[in-house]
């Protein structure tokens, strides 16, 4: 019976030394959380169109976000509110005081002049707008000719949904296939116009568009140096003759009646023909 008491007796102080001992741990573990996983430093690698400090900002949102480890657990193993302009991110932890952030932004497929905000919204391949500013980024054409007085930010763009499809796919493919354009008009049965500087590109109906685009592609390096219009409208796989109508500097005319057509010249071409040349 005493012995019995005794053997009890012990095995209660063993708990409670390993009780006592695992505290002492758990609270050295938060010691060290705390005072030694703390955010000194960032660095932000695969960033093109936004600067570390806005990403730094967007990444570290909340009141525990000082600590290092607590950053590194929410963005690995926690679902978090999706990033706007950020398609996907990764977060490694270098050092208990350093952090790299390294993030592949969404592509901008264009932007729209908002005459109501005076600026410009650009917009993702989902045609969701992911900035809103004054600023003009290089590759990313214009679009012109399509009606929309107002955006709501990380909102999808409030275009006819037919209308809205065509545009995403048209810029997709161009930048695709690396032929992002200055600017994109929609003019007459909103049949889009690219402007190349002095190359204007008339594509017609979206009809046959993957064919005209990889045309444009094959036919664009011989246009170098030129001015004039690039009538893809009206190309078939049955009808493969391109016209490209070059744009001659105007003259002064020796008298008022000379005809409106002197200051342009036509020339009808094969595909074949526009086709880029091996060198001799």
């Amino acid at each position: 019976m005493i012995r019995e008491k005794r053997r009890k007796k012990r095995l209660l102080k063993k708990i409670l030394i390993g009780i006592l001992i695992f505290l002492l741990l758990a609270l050295l573990a938060a010691f060290i959380v705390i005072k030694v996983f703390v955010v000194k430093e960032v660095k932000v690698e695969g960033n093109k169109l936004y600067d570390e400090q806005l990403i730094t900002e967007t990444v570290l949102n909340d009141k525990y976000s000082w600590n290092s480890l607590y950053v590194l657990l929410k963005y690995t193993f926690i679902d978090t509110e999706a990033v706007p302009f950020i398609d996907t991110m990764e977060v490694k932890l270098n050092s208990p005081q350093s952090l790299t952030i390294k993030v592949y932004e969404k592509g901008m497929l264009g932007y729209l002049y908002i005459s109501a905000i005076g600026e410009n919204a650009y917009f993702d391949k989902d045609g969701f707008v992911v900035e809103t500013s004054s600023r003009v980024i290089e590759n990313v054409p214009l679009i012109d000719g399509i009606s929309c007085d107002e955006i709501v930010l990380y909102e999808k763009l409030p275009i006819e949904k037919q209308e809205l499809k065509q545009m995403l796919t048209l810029t997709q493919t161009l930048k695709r296939d690396g032929l992002e354009p200055d600017s994109i008009h929609y003019g007459v049965e909103n049949a889009p116009v690219l402007q190349y500087k002095k190359i204007v590109v008339q594509l017609g109906s979206m009809e046959n568009l993957t064919q005209k685009v990889e045309r444009l592609h094959q036919i664009f390096p011989n246009l170098k140096g030129l001015k004039g219009t690039l009538h893809l409208e009206n190309w078939t796989e049955e009808t493969t003759n391109i016209v490209f109508e070059k744009a001659v500097k105007e003259e002064k005319p020796e008298s008022s009646e000379a005809p409106e057509d002197e200051n342009k010249e036509s020339s009808e071409t094969s595909e074949t023909d526009m086709e880029p040349q091996p060198e001799e």
